[in-house]
């Protein structure tokens, strides 16, 4: 449901399509009810994280069976409660510009439909989350107060059930698509580097796969029999599509600490061999490269977000041998650098493709010209000449403060903000 995914970066810019709300909406609010909604944004500041712990606890309990579907983890850190907190408060915000949430929609859409969430389960969301609001601010929450935002979810609802009724649609539509989750086993386990194995995953019924746009994922659900719930994690798919198999590839997290080892990653690493049965949804997301154009691409990624970058990567040399790529990549040394191997091969066959490989902690093994280019973080104004080509798109992948130092040095250097799209990748507890 929206709880699920509403995160700090709700409003961060997700990839170069903005979808229309305009088509989705099935009911507005009065301007009395817009006015009444603005008017609690001060007491979802002062109270939004005790209203979303409180929903939660509710919630889950009401219906244990939607631990299934979300991260327990990020249950266990406050992570989730606070993320839904600052999302709410920006639903509010945005209240009388619903447009503005257009990315935010196609994003959490994507997300929700590769956890199969249903337009059923959107009413009990605003059930708890209704009931939640009432009993934090107390009097405070008159019944104006309530009735304004229980029209505000169900305009919310309407739009994210549409949106998402039309993502299953084409998913079933698509030649070897499907709905929900269909299982995998576990073909082959390519150990990349240090922290991340590439997983060859088969489907167990051997019926073909759909193709799928580099940049995409899948969830992918084990059972946890130590939580007794299904844990889903997305994993974006890190090759060219192919009948056989997706490839997905996993960095390991271990704890570090007061933040517990990933659970999902450690399973997936050390506890599923090859011939293990997995749960994977239907590729989706809307982080994707824009095949059709001859402009030049930029690429940069830091750590594990390189995964959907070598698909796009693979991808643009396969379809053109003129179209400018650059790659960028940042990693602590070799020891974790993956697909290093990958990239000298397709670099070595497409003259067109130049990179810029950045060590923060360079080791006695790694060699300069060969495995990196630069030690330290990757800065935008050492590559300056590399980097800024005319009409270039910029594709961003990795951790937040990553992300938010490329796209802002990228745009100090003149870069249009348009031409810059950006994933936030992985999950510490993923």
């Amino acid at each position: 449901m929206l709880s699920t995914l509403f995160r700090s970066t709700l409003f961060r810019r997700a990839g170069p399509r903005v979808v229309s709300l305009r088509a989705y909406a099935t009911r507005s609010l009065t301007p009395q009810q817009i006015q009444i909604v603005k008017s609690t944004i001060p007491a979802l500041e002062q109270h939004g994280v005790d209203i979303t712990t409180l929903f939660y606890k509710k919630m889950l309990a009401a219906h244990p069976e939607l631990k299934n579907i979300f991260n327990t983890a990020h249950q266990a850190t406050g992570e989730q409660p606070a993320a839904l907190a600052h999302a709410v408060w920006a639903y509010a915000s945005n209240i009388e510009h619903p447009e503005a949430l257009a990315r935010a929609v196609s994003r959490i859409g994507h997300k929700h439909a590769s956890l199969g969430v249903t337009p059923d389960q959107y009413p009990i969301v605003g059930e708890h989350l209704l009931a939640a609001i009432k009993e934090v601010l107390g009097d405070a929450a008159t019944p104006s107060i309530v009735d304004a935002w229980t029209a505000a979810y169900q305009q919310l609802a309407d739009i994210f059930t549409s949106f998402e009724r039309n993502l299953y649609k084409q998913a079933v539509q698509t030649p070897g698509g499907w709905n929900g989750w269909r299982k995998f086993f576990i073909a082959d386990k390519v150990h990349e580097s240090d922290e991340i194995i590439s997983f060859h995953l088969m489907p167990e019924d051997r019926e073909g796969l759909p193709s799928y746009r580099p940049g995409q994922f899948v969830s992918v659900r084990c059972y946890v029999p130590e939580l007794g719930v299904y844990q889903p994690r997305q994993y974006s798919l890190s090759d060219v599509p192919n009948q056989q198999y997706f490839q997905i590839s996993v960095k390991k997290e271990f704890a570090s600490g007061a933040r517990p080892a990933g659970r999902i990653s450690n399973v997936l690493h050390e506890s599923l061999p090859e011939g293990s049965v997995v749960e994977v949804s239907m590729p989706f997301g809307d982080f994707v490269l824009d095949v059709n154009a001859t402009t030049p691409v930029v690429l940069m990624s830091g750590g594990v977000g390189l995964t959907p970058m070598m698909a796009m990567l693979k991808t643009v040399t396969s379809l053109s041998k003129s179209r400018p790529v650059v790659f960028v990549h940042a990693v602590r040394n070799g020891r974790v650098h993956a697909m290093k191997q990958n990239l000298a091969k397709i670099i070595k066959e497409n003259p067109q493709v130049r990179k810029a490989i950045f060590y923060e902690e360079v080791t006695e093994n790694d060699k300069k010209g060969i495995d990196y280019d630069h030690v330290g973080r990757v800065d935008v104004t050492r590559i300056k000449d590399l980097v800024l080509l005319p009409d270039a798109d910029y594709y961003i992948c990795g951790p937040g403060p990553f992300m938010k130092a490329q796209s802002e040095g990228l745009q100090k250097l003149g870069v249009p903000s348009d031409r810059i799209h950006m994933e936030v990748f992985g999950s510490p507890t993923a």
